[in-house]
């Protein structure tokens, strides 16, 4: 079977930013993992990039209430974890009040983080959230994983791994190995999800994984499932710092 989604180049956006960052011996900012991420066709919401409180309200005014909003730092990589998240933020007060309180948290958390400033997106309606990552062995080379969220990950470790590089057959087994698969089939009156949408990513950070080798690490989570399409609204991106993967 020839190999699927593979007829556009990514072109030199993701390229750009994995240099960059690189050169600076960091891991990507979450503003430039969505933008790695629309390099490769994969859905993400709305957002804008704010320096600054003044910043950040113009960014919510732009992209339409409720949004949320995110602290930027490359110290601070788990920002729920660290009070850096606020969401269903409606008017700009609330978000300009956000900026500042997500600021505080981290420093209270880490006061020697660098803060380089927020990020304001759309609030994502409501789906089934599921979780795709990647990862190298440093034997067996990249892997793609699948799995569905909440206690499924958490507890019962629900999830499936394949060798890059995937295959439309593979992202689609991967889907239906998960033990939670009813809930994306239309479990007990609930809309089904698009597990084309699913296979869509799945295969997109297969291609990802193949063409970055300086790429360490993906984690994509959240991603929001609704009957059409999908959307992922969380997404870290580690870099190989000490020297690209063989």
């Amino acid at each position: 079977m020839p190999r699927s989604d593979r007829t556009a180049p990514a072109g030199e956006t993701a390229r750009r930013l994995i240099e960059q960052a690189l050169a600076e011996q960091r891991h990507l900012l979450e503003p430039e993992a969505y933008r790695l991420l629309e390099s490769y066709d994969l859905p993400v919401p709305r957002h804008r990039f704010a320096r600054d409180a003044a910043e950040a309200a113009a960014a919510a005014q732009a992209i339409g209430f409720p949004v949320a909003l995110k602290v930027v730092s490359p110290d601070v990589l788990h920002k729920s974890d660290a009070g850096g998240v606020r969401l269903d933020l409606r008017d700009a007060g609330a978000v300009r009040a956000a900026f500042e309180e997500v600021r505080a948290a981290a420093r209270a958390v880490q006061p020697s983080a660098r803060l380089a400033g927020a990020l304001v997106a759309e609030m994502a309606r409501p789906g089934t959230e599921v979780i795709v990552g990647m990862t190298r062995d440093p034997q067996f080379g990249p892997s793609v994983m699948f799995g569905l969220g909440g206690i499924f990950v958490e507890v019962y470790r629900d999830v499936a791994f394949r060798i890059v590089p995937l295959e439309e057959r593979d992202a689609r087994e991967m889907i239906r190995e998960v033990k939670g698969l009813p809930l994306l089939t239309g479990f007990r009156g609930r809309p089904p999800g698009d597990l084309d949408a699913i296979a869509r990513i799945l295969l997109r950070v297969s291609r990802l994984a193949e063409e970055h080798a300086e790429v360490a690490e993906v984690d994509l989570n959240p991603i929001v499932v609704h009957e059409r399409g999908a959307v992922v609204l969380d997404a870290r991106v580690f870099l190989d710092l000490q020297g690209t993967p063989t």
